[in-house]
Protein backbone atom coordinates (compact mmCIF):
# COMPACT_ATOMS: atom_id res chain seq x y z
CA UNK A 1 0.00 0.00 0.00
CA UNK A 2 1.55 3.79 -0.65
CA UNK A 3 -0.12 6.33 1.14
CA UNK A 4 0.16 9.94 0.49
CA UNK A 5 -0.49 12.26 3.45
CA UNK A 6 -2.10 15.63 1.37
CA UNK A 7 -2.46 18.50 3.33
CA UNK A 8 -3.90 21.96 2.54
CA UNK A 9 -4.85 24.65 5.45
CA UNK A 10 -7.14 23.18 7.83
CA UNK A 11 -8.51 20.49 4.96
CA UNK A 12 -6.70 16.91 5.27
CA UNK A 13 -7.46 13.74 3.37
CA UNK A 14 -5.75 10.68 2.42
CA UNK A 15 -5.30 8.71 -0.93
CA UNK A 16 -4.17 5.25 -1.66
CA UNK A 17 -3.16 3.43 -4.03
CA UNK A 18 -2.87 -0.30 -4.59
CA UNK A 19 1.05 -1.40 -4.28
CA UNK A 20 0.31 -3.33 -7.84
CA UNK A 21 -0.51 -0.28 -9.65
CA UNK A 22 1.59 1.97 -10.99
CA UNK A 23 2.89 5.56 -10.10
CA UNK A 24 1.41 7.63 -12.35
CA UNK A 25 -2.09 8.04 -11.43
CA UNK A 26 0.22 9.68 -8.10
CA UNK A 27 2.51 11.39 -9.85
CA UNK A 28 -0.48 13.27 -11.62
CA UNK A 29 -2.38 14.27 -8.50
CA UNK A 30 1.70 15.18 -6.87
CA UNK A 31 2.03 17.71 -9.70
CA UNK A 32 -0.89 19.05 -9.52
CA UNK A 33 -1.12 19.42 -5.72
CA UNK A 34 2.79 21.16 -6.11
CA UNK A 35 1.50 23.81 -8.74
CA UNK A 36 -0.96 24.46 -5.82
CA UNK A 37 1.99 24.77 -3.64
CA UNK A 38 0.13 21.89 -1.24
CA UNK A 39 2.69 19.55 0.92
CA UNK A 40 2.32 15.98 0.08
CA UNK A 41 3.80 13.21 2.07
CA UNK A 42 4.70 9.85 0.99
CA UNK A 43 4.52 6.64 3.06
CA UNK A 44 6.38 4.19 1.33
CA UNK A 45 5.80 1.49 3.94
CA UNK A 46 6.20 -1.48 1.49
CA UNK A 47 9.97 -0.92 2.50
CA UNK A 48 10.72 -3.10 5.77
CA UNK A 49 13.82 -2.81 7.33
CA UNK A 50 15.34 -4.25 9.84
CA UNK A 51 18.49 -2.35 11.19
CA UNK A 52 18.81 0.18 7.75
CA UNK A 53 18.10 3.94 8.70
CA UNK A 54 16.36 5.56 6.09
CA UNK A 55 17.16 9.26 4.91
CA UNK A 56 16.30 11.28 1.77
CA UNK A 57 18.56 12.65 -1.28
CA UNK A 58 19.17 13.75 -4.47
CA UNK A 59 20.48 12.72 -7.40
CA UNK A 60 20.40 14.53 -10.80
CA UNK A 61 17.39 16.37 -9.81
CA UNK A 62 15.92 12.71 -9.22
CA UNK A 63 14.61 11.98 -5.23
CA UNK A 64 16.55 9.35 -3.95
CA UNK A 65 15.92 6.99 -0.38
CA UNK A 66 18.89 6.13 1.00
CA UNK A 67 19.20 3.06 3.76
CA UNK A 68 22.31 3.08 5.80
CA UNK A 69 23.55 1.29 8.57
CA UNK A 70 25.94 2.94 9.41
CA UNK A 71 27.05 6.77 10.98
CA UNK A 72 25.57 9.45 8.81
CA UNK A 73 28.00 11.84 7.85
CA UNK A 74 27.48 15.06 10.11
CA UNK A 75 29.67 17.62 11.87
CA UNK A 76 29.69 14.87 14.45
CA UNK A 77 32.04 12.33 12.24
CA UNK A 78 34.36 15.52 11.02
CA UNK A 79 34.72 16.26 14.49
CA UNK A 80 35.64 12.64 14.95
CA UNK A 81 38.32 12.95 11.96
CA UNK A 82 39.81 16.19 13.55
CA UNK A 83 40.05 14.61 16.71
CA UNK A 84 41.29 11.78 15.28
CA UNK A 85 44.04 13.78 13.59
CA UNK A 86 44.85 15.93 16.31
CA UNK A 87 44.95 13.00 19.38
CA UNK A 88 47.11 10.86 17.45
CA UNK A 89 49.90 13.96 16.40
CA UNK A 90 49.74 15.29 19.94
CA UNK A 91 49.99 11.85 21.67
CA UNK A 92 53.15 10.67 19.42
CA UNK A 93 54.66 13.88 20.51
CA UNK A 94 54.00 13.24 24.37
CA UNK A 95 54.71 9.95 24.20
CA UNK A 96 57.76 9.91 21.68
CA UNK A 97 60.09 9.47 24.94
CA UNK A 98 58.07 6.31 26.11
CA UNK A 99 58.77 5.04 22.40
CA UNK A 100 62.50 5.53 22.51
CA UNK A 101 62.61 3.19 25.70
CA UNK A 102 60.84 0.96 24.34
CA UNK A 103 62.27 0.39 21.35
CA UNK A 104 65.45 0.63 23.21
CA UNK A 105 63.97 -2.42 25.54
CA UNK A 106 62.64 -4.71 22.76
CA UNK A 107 66.13 -4.88 20.97
CA UNK A 108 67.97 -5.66 24.33
CA UNK A 109 65.92 -8.58 25.27
CA UNK A 110 65.04 -10.24 21.87
CA UNK A 111 66.48 -10.63 18.31
CA UNK A 112 64.70 -8.94 15.61
CA UNK A 113 63.02 -5.93 14.36
CA UNK A 114 61.19 -3.15 16.51
CA UNK A 115 58.01 -2.84 14.93
CA UNK A 116 55.87 -5.40 14.07
CA UNK A 117 53.96 -5.34 10.56
CA UNK A 118 50.94 -7.22 9.25
CA UNK A 119 48.39 -6.79 6.86
CA UNK A 120 44.47 -6.05 8.44
CA UNK A 121 41.06 -5.44 6.91
CA UNK A 122 40.57 -1.66 6.98
CA UNK A 123 36.82 0.05 6.08
CA UNK A 124 34.58 -2.03 3.73
CA UNK A 125 37.71 -5.01 3.53
CA UNK A 126 40.47 -2.95 2.38
CA UNK A 127 43.97 -4.41 3.30
CA UNK A 128 46.37 -2.34 4.89
CA UNK A 129 49.87 -2.27 6.86
CA UNK A 130 48.80 -2.20 10.79
CA UNK A 131 51.73 -1.68 12.82
CA UNK A 132 52.88 -2.76 16.62
CA UNK A 133 55.37 -3.02 19.15
CA UNK A 134 56.46 -6.57 18.17
CA UNK A 135 55.84 -8.72 21.32
CA UNK A 136 56.76 -11.96 20.02
CA UNK A 137 59.43 -14.21 18.43
CA UNK A 138 60.15 -13.25 14.82
CA UNK A 139 59.31 -16.86 13.43
CA UNK A 140 55.66 -16.60 15.33
CA UNK A 141 53.51 -16.53 12.45
CA UNK A 142 55.19 -19.17 10.74
CA UNK A 143 54.40 -21.17 14.30
CA UNK A 144 50.49 -20.04 14.78
CA UNK A 145 49.33 -23.05 12.72
CA UNK A 146 50.95 -25.11 15.76
CA UNK A 147 48.68 -23.80 18.33
CA UNK A 148 45.72 -23.62 16.17
CA UNK A 149 44.49 -26.70 18.53
CA UNK A 150 45.12 -23.98 21.58
CA UNK A 151 42.91 -21.77 20.74
CA UNK A 152 40.67 -20.29 22.98
CA UNK A 153 38.31 -17.77 21.19
CA UNK A 154 35.19 -19.36 18.96
CA UNK A 155 35.31 -18.15 15.35
CA UNK A 156 37.56 -17.46 13.12
CA UNK A 157 39.74 -15.26 15.40
CA UNK A 158 43.22 -16.54 16.98
CA UNK A 159 43.85 -16.31 20.59
CA UNK A 160 45.69 -17.60 22.79
CA UNK A 161 46.09 -17.08 26.92
CA UNK A 162 49.93 -17.40 27.90
CA UNK A 163 51.33 -17.60 24.18
CA UNK A 164 54.61 -19.65 24.39
CA UNK A 165 55.58 -17.38 21.24
CA UNK A 166 55.17 -14.40 23.49
CA UNK A 167 58.60 -12.82 24.46
CA UNK A 168 59.37 -11.42 27.94
CA UNK A 169 59.70 -7.80 27.38
CA UNK A 170 55.95 -8.54 24.93
CA UNK A 171 54.40 -9.92 28.07
CA UNK A 172 54.50 -6.68 29.71
CA UNK A 173 53.90 -4.47 26.55
CA UNK A 174 50.54 -6.49 26.31
CA UNK A 175 49.54 -5.83 29.83
CA UNK A 176 49.71 -2.46 29.08
CA UNK A 177 48.63 -2.39 25.49
CA UNK A 178 51.44 -0.53 24.90
CA UNK A 179 52.43 -2.68 21.97
CA UNK A 180 49.40 -0.97 19.86
CA UNK A 181 51.10 2.72 20.23
CA UNK A 182 52.35 2.40 16.79
CA UNK A 183 48.80 2.97 15.49
CA UNK A 184 49.05 6.20 16.16
CA UNK A 185 50.53 6.35 12.61
CA UNK A 186 48.09 4.27 11.31
CA UNK A 187 45.75 6.76 12.39
CA UNK A 188 47.47 9.92 10.98
CA UNK A 189 47.52 7.92 7.51
CA UNK A 190 43.87 7.83 7.78
CA UNK A 191 44.02 3.91 7.88
CA UNK A 192 42.11 4.12 11.67
CA UNK A 193 40.92 5.63 14.23
CA UNK A 194 41.40 6.34 17.57
CA UNK A 195 37.82 4.47 18.25
CA UNK A 196 36.21 2.01 16.60
CA UNK A 197 36.11 -1.91 16.04
CA UNK A 198 39.54 -3.88 16.46
CA UNK A 199 41.20 -4.45 12.56
CA UNK A 200 41.46 -8.27 12.20
CA UNK A 201 44.35 -10.08 10.19
CA UNK A 202 42.99 -10.41 6.17
CA UNK A 203 43.27 -14.16 6.88
CA UNK A 204 41.05 -14.35 9.77
CA UNK A 205 38.22 -11.99 7.96
CA UNK A 206 38.17 -14.26 5.03
CA UNK A 207 37.00 -17.03 7.37
CA UNK A 208 33.84 -14.96 8.37
CA UNK A 209 31.10 -17.77 8.20
CA UNK A 210 28.00 -15.23 8.89
CA UNK A 211 27.62 -12.11 6.69
CA UNK A 212 26.61 -10.03 9.48
CA UNK A 213 30.01 -10.29 10.62
CA UNK A 214 31.09 -7.83 8.16
CA UNK A 215 28.71 -5.40 9.23
CA UNK A 216 32.09 -4.44 11.27
CA UNK A 217 34.14 -3.43 8.67
CA UNK A 218 31.84 -0.75 7.68
CA UNK A 219 33.30 1.55 9.81
CA UNK A 220 36.73 2.78 10.27
CA UNK A 221 38.72 0.31 12.44
CA UNK A 222 40.31 1.99 15.77
CA UNK A 223 43.05 1.09 18.54
CA UNK A 224 40.53 1.13 21.17
CA UNK A 225 36.53 0.14 21.20
CA UNK A 226 33.85 -1.47 23.67
CA UNK A 227 35.49 -4.65 23.65
CA UNK A 228 38.94 -3.17 24.95
CA UNK A 229 36.95 -1.60 27.78
CA UNK A 230 34.62 -4.90 28.15
CA UNK A 231 36.72 -6.99 29.64
CA UNK A 232 38.40 -8.68 26.40
CA UNK A 233 40.34 -11.49 28.17
CA UNK A 234 36.90 -12.82 29.46
CA UNK A 235 34.77 -12.76 26.07
CA UNK A 236 35.49 -16.23 24.77
CA UNK A 237 32.95 -15.99 21.70
CA UNK A 238 33.58 -13.92 18.70
CA UNK A 239 30.00 -13.43 18.49
CA UNK A 240 29.71 -11.39 21.45
CA UNK A 241 33.22 -9.36 20.39
CA UNK A 242 30.71 -8.21 17.28
CA UNK A 243 27.89 -7.68 18.90
CA UNK A 244 30.21 -5.13 21.30
CA UNK A 245 31.35 -3.37 17.77
CA UNK A 246 27.47 -3.74 16.25
CA UNK A 247 26.29 -1.97 19.39
CA UNK A 248 29.02 0.63 18.88
CA UNK A 249 28.21 1.26 15.11
CA UNK A 250 24.35 1.07 15.96
CA UNK A 251 24.59 3.61 18.85
CA UNK A 252 27.64 5.71 17.68
CA UNK A 253 27.90 9.68 18.59
CA UNK A 254 31.00 12.05 19.14
CA UNK A 255 30.47 11.45 23.07
CA UNK A 256 30.19 7.53 23.12
CA UNK A 257 33.71 8.23 21.63
CA UNK A 258 35.05 10.43 24.10
CA UNK A 259 33.58 7.83 26.76
CA UNK A 260 34.98 4.88 25.49
CA UNK A 261 38.47 6.90 25.58
CA UNK A 262 37.93 7.85 29.15
CA UNK A 263 37.23 4.41 30.02
CA UNK A 264 40.45 3.20 28.18
CA UNK A 265 42.61 5.08 30.07
CA UNK A 266 41.85 3.19 34.26
CA UNK A 267 41.94 -0.44 31.66
CA UNK A 268 45.29 0.77 30.75
CA UNK A 269 46.39 1.34 34.03
CA UNK A 270 44.54 -1.94 35.57
CA UNK A 271 47.16 -3.79 33.62
CA UNK A 272 43.56 -5.61 31.34
CA UNK A 273 45.14 -5.90 28.50
CA UNK A 274 46.01 -9.05 26.30
CA UNK A 275 47.82 -12.07 27.75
Amino acid sequence: MITAWIGRENLLSWASLPSGEKFGGFRSVRNRLSLEGVEVWLIADFFATQISRTSFDELLDRPLLVFRTTPEASWQSVLKHVMDLVGAFILLILLSPLFLLVAIAIKLTSPGPVFFQQQRSGQNGAPFTLYKFRTMITNAEQLKHELEAMNEMSGPVFKVTNDPRITRMGKWLRRYSLDELPQLFNVLRGEMSLVGPRPLPVDEVRRFSDLAHRRRLSVKPGITCLWQISGRNQIKDFKDWVRLDLEYIDNWSLWLDLSILLRTIPAVFAATGAR
